[in-house]
């Protein structure tokens, strides 16, 4: 004898409704709307206090393009990508020889990385650029011979100062990078025959890219933001073009603005680099890449294509 599932009381009785839609209730925040009240507060203070300053605010636009703006810009350009070159070549030599079973190469990197991480690159500078009280010529026998004033340019003291200290900090970036590739690989690599040059260059410093490239695009942002500092030795960067105008013109504080504007378009040109050189390496670790800015902004601007056949 089974039960009938749609037995009713009485003939005339109906189905019984189904359970009641839960009215859902969002949950007040009144903490934010009193921090957003509180912050641009903050943010009108700030923009009333510099509009009531007193400050020249044609001068930006009317040196913004002068020449030399421009010269410094470029000098400051130049000299980031040197001082990069410099600093992950010497990186790339300093991890290598980190990580090392010669105990005496190994030793001579970890000193350099301690020595270059530990005193200030303000220091340094000045350190390369009074060498010439120290030594009076620089002597390479019969290759070069000078006078050490005239050897040490601001060019070559700024090159020195930031691309040496760079390599330092580069040194532990690919360090990290490299013990990152799983040791199988390198097993696998001298079990087929290959030298360990020929591994480091083909199996270890591909994989290991996905791990270097990200801080290193970080540490070219610093340092383009750290050439500043070579205005101390006399090099015509951005910085010291805007300090110089700015002395001459009575406008010192307007061209301190001037040149930040600058940094901060260069730095965020270089910021888009550097995500799509960490896009193009992450194609090995990410099942789907992340949207491109564009693909973001055409996603919330456009609306959405419905399939054929349906409508709205």
């Amino acid at each position: 004898m089974t039960a009938d599932v749609n037995k009713t009381d009485g003939p005339d009785a109906t189905p019984s409704a189904g359970p009641e839609a839960i009215k859902a209730i969002p949950v007040r925040h009144p903490g934010r709307y009193v921090s957003a009240v509180v912050a641009l507060a903050l943010l009108g203070s700030v923009v009333y206090a510099f509009a009531q300053g007193n400050i020249n605010w044609d001068a930006i636009p009317e040196y913004f393009f002068d020449d030399r703006i421009l010269h410094g810009v470029w000098n400051t350009l130049l000299l980031t990508v040197l001082s990069m070159v410099i600093g992950i070549a010497g990186g790339i030599l300093l991890a290598v020889m980190r990580l090392s079973t010669n105990p005496v190469t190994s030793s001579i990197s970890w000193f350099y990385i301690w020595f270059f991480r530990g005193t200030p690159v303000l220091v340094q500078l000045f350190v390369w650029f009074n060498l010439g009280l120290v030594f009076e010529y620089i002597n390479l026998g019969p290759i070069y011979k000078d006078y050490w004033s005239s050897f040490m340019t601001p060019l070559l003291t700024a090159l020195l100062g930031l691309g040496l200290n760079e390599a330092a900090y580069m040194a532990e970036i690919c360090r990290a990078g490299l013990l990152s590739v799983d040791e199988g690989q390198t097993e696998a690599s001298h079990a087929l025959g290959m030298s360990h040059i020929k591994t480091l260059r083909r199996i270890v410093i591909p994989q290991a890219m996905r791990v270097i490239v990200p801080p290193t695009g970080n540490e070219v942002i610093n340092m383009l933001k750290t050439t500043s500092l070579v205005s101390a030795v006399q090099f015509a960067d951005l910085f010291k073009e805007a300090q110089d105008i700015g002395q001459n013109a009575g406008s010192t504080v307007e061209m301190y603005f001037l040149a930040a504007a600058w940094y901060l378009i260069m730095t965020s040109i270089l910021s888009v680099g550097q995500y799509y050189v960490e896009r193009y390496y992450a194609r090995g670790s990410s099942r789907s890449l992340p949207p491109t800015p564009l693909q973001r902004l055409r996603a919330a601007v456009l609306p959405a294509r419905r399939p054929k056949g349906v409508t709205a």
